[in-house]
């Protein structure tokens, strides 16, 4: 190892409100800044002008790069819709891969990826987003060296993401919004002065079947912990931080819930056609039928 290393890997992570903190980001980035900036923010598989809307608001040029793309100081490379941005040695490359953290593409993948190709020249920035995706790529970069920056909580339209790093992270840097830009700057132009070399800090990693299934594809779940982090991963690859899986599994169970009505008032309504028919039911059943359609009506206002 060097006695110094430049910051010249910049990935960050964002989500709800994460539009508007990336222009305010971005438009206070240098042009000759030394450093990749990379960028995850939660589309989905939606459309995305994101590279167009960075691009105008800062001047630095942003796009959607392709699998094999160069690594290149000075631009942003943005996650396109429907795939994980993954980075190797000198090169990005695009993954259709399971969804984290109900996402693809999603914030732990490209930080875990940096941090294996580079290392303590990485610096991990999360910005405003809901639930917790980010956190354990976040503690990936601290374990290899790198330098981990959170939006200041209180600063973030969505504190979710923020606080989540910061209680279970040991970050470097809590900063506002509108400072965030400058000490990027900063740090990506001074060397970083190297500890004497050593053995990196590894917390084991503990693995064990959770008696869950995947809310995605119902596959079994195997919760795995290291050090603060807890994250829960089925065998295909879906994979869930805490807050994440809480809410993945509300979602689903809401959708059987709607299955279930469906169900029960088709039960309903064939009931009551064949009250007068040759195969009559009896009333009690039409009644039954009713009565749990209130119930899980009921159930499904809890839900909401």
């Amino acid at each position: 190892m060097t006695d110094s290393e430049p910051q010249n890997i910049i990935v960050i992570g964002a989500s709800s409100g994460g539009v508007e903190a990336l222009r305010t980001l971005v438009t206070g980035l240098p042009s000759n800044i030394p450093a990749a900036i990379f960028v995850v923010l939660h589309i989905g598989n939606h459309a995305s002008i994101l590279p167009e809307i960075l691009t105008q608001a800062g001047p630095l040029p942003a796009i959607h790069p392709r699998s094999g793309t160069t690594i290149v100081s000075g631009n942003i490379y943005v996650a396109p819709p429907d795939r994980h941005l993954l980075i190797e040695p000198g090169r990005m490359s695009l993954f259709a891969g399971p969804k984290e953290n109900r996402s693809r593409p999603a914030v732990n993948p490209l930080f875990r990826s940096a941090a294996a190709a580079y290392g303590s020249r990485v610096t991990g920035v999360i910005l405003t987003g809901n639930l917790d995706d980010g956190t354990a790529g976040l503690a990936e970069i601290k374990r290899r060296g790198g330098i981990a920056v959170v939006q200041e909580p209180k600063t973030a339209r969505c504190p979710s993401m923020p606080e989540s790093a910061v209680a279970h992270v040991d970050v470097d840097h809590i900063i506002p919004l509108a400072e965030i830009a400058a000490f990027l700057s900063t740090l990506a132009s001074t060397a970083r002065k190297q500890a004497k070399e050593k053995p990196m800090q590894v917390e084991p990693l503990e693995k064990h079947f959770s008696g869950l299934t995947c809310p995605e594809c119902r596959g079994p779940i195997t919760e795995e912990r290291q050090g603060r982090i807890v994250e829960y991963r089925c065998r295909v690859g879906h994979a869930y931080a805490p807050l994440a899986l809480i809410e993945e599994h509300r979602e689903a169970v809401e959708r059987t819930l709607w299955a279930t009505l469906v169900a029960l008032e088709e039960a309903a309504d064939i009931a009551e056609r064949m009250a007068d028919g040759p195969y009559r039911l009896p009333p009690e059943e039409v009644r039954k039928r009713r009565e749990q359609i209130t119930l899980i009506k009921n159930m499904l206002d809890s839900t909401a």
